[in-house]
């Protein structure tokens, strides 16, 4: 499945979904409406935690990216709007951005789980 993870910094929550999913053999790709200039340090321990390359991962904007290249545009919360592009799915998830990296883990463990119940 080609799936593009939706944020506003694309530091944290989208990055570890896009990470994730490819580990588990989408094609994935993330960005944001305002992107930060990196990925939060705790969202590149997570990966790397879970044997996921962060290598090349950077944030980007949600605007070099077009939804008709991908099967779903996911929204990660934070009540994005994508003038756009239509998102299929909002996660709702809370921004771990500044918390501790259980946190972190939590969201992880989150996005896995909603990765998996996708078709």
């Amino acid at each position: 499945m080609r799936l593009l993870f939706v944020c506003v910094g694309n530091s944290c929550r989208s990055q570890m979904a896009e990470g994730i999913a490819r580990s588990m053999g989408h094609f994935a790709d993330s960005a944001g409406t305002h992107p930060a200039g990196s990925i939060a340090s705790n969202a590149v321990v997570v990966l790397k935690n879970r044997g996921i390359s962060t290598e090349g991962m950077v944030p980007k904007n949600v605007n070099d990216f077009s939804a008709d290249d991908y099967d779903m545009v996911i929204s990660m919360g934070c009540g994005v709007q994508c003038p756009l592009m239509e998102l299929d799915q909002d996660w709702e998830l809370e921004d771990p951005v500044g918390q501790a990296l259980s946190v972190y883990e939590s969201t992880a463990d989150e996005i896995e789980r909603r990765l998996n119940l996708l078709p």
